[in-house]
């Protein structure tokens, strides 16, 4: 039921009895969620529950039968689900990618790494402070793929575990002078506080992260329909436009690129 819904989510867009739910990280952080929501509920008289959680956790919540659809960006791990079948309708939405963050001075010196398990390994024998949010993210599990490559396990006494969001974590990097890894939307959102940190080191292509949306099998739960609905929304002409320039009246430059753009990154 409705209030049943509205009493795990994060937030409810729209006002309609007729509700599906969604688990996502940043998108829903940033407001891109909430942009595409009042479009769609607009037109089809539904709301949408919001529950913010990085990919690793949607990923359970879809499996577990806890939401209707979710976006996330861990390609391994999506593929595996519909494979199982317990997710349908993988659909390429966007993409955005990741920044080495750190303190200007670069006490590393990253900033002239080749790539981004070069970039780490510097960190690691500078034993400079990195935060990592060690949380089975989408982002954390890309970190973690880096140290694997770079043949690196963290230690702790350099390495910070936060166990929070993006951008509570990318604000803790900028109070400590610490090295983080941040994904581009939520740096462009928040730089204008970020005064002591600095883009260090972007551009590996191993650094670019697609987001997919996935939703239930038909039949499982009482939002799919809608949910099934959403995902053909935001692939329309429409949602696909609400994504590539969401943000730059707000920031300068939109925060998200749009699935045309992501194609190019897909394996």
């Amino acid at each position: 039921s409705f209030a049943y819904a509205a009493e795990k989510c994060t937030e409810v867009y729209g006002e309609s009895q007729s509700v599906f739910s969604l688990a996502t990280g940043s998108p829903g952080e940033l407001g891109l969620l909430k942009a595409l929501a009042d479009s769609f509920n607009k037109k089809q008289g539904t709301s949408l529950c919001w529950i913010k959680a990085g990919s690793g956790q949607s990923l359970k919540l879809l499996k577990e039968k806890a939401v209707d659809m979710i976006m996330v960006h861990a390609p391994a791990a999506e593929k595996e689900a519909v494979k199982s079948g317990w997710a349908v309708k993988r659909t390429l939405i966007g993409s955005n990618e990741f920044y080495i963050v750190g303190p200007r001075n670069d006490p590393a010196g990253i900033s002239s790494a080749k790539d981004a398990p070069e970039a780490y390994a510097r960190i690691a024998n500078a034993q400079a402070r990195f935060l990592s949010r060690a949380d089975n993210s989408g982002t954390h599990k890309k970190e973690m793929a880096i140290w694997e490559k770079a043949g690196i396990k963290p230690s702790v006494n350099w390495y910070v575990e936060t166990k929070t969001f993006m951008m509570a974590t990318l604000k803790q990097a900028n109070n400590e002078g610490a090295y983080f890894m941040t994904d581009s939307s939520t740096w462009i959102a928040g730089r204008k506080e970020m005064g002591n940190l600095a883009i260090l080191f972007r551009g590996d292509l191993f650094l670019i992260n697609t987001y997919h949306a996935m939703s239930q099998p038909e039949g499982t739960t009482t939002g799919q329909k809608y949910a099934s609905e959403f995902i053909d929304f935001v692939k329309s002409a429409e949602g696909q436009k609400i994504i590539q320039t969401y943000g730059a009246d707000l920031y300068g430059e939109g925060i998200y690129n749009d699935a045309e753009y992501a194609r190019k990154y897909v394996h």
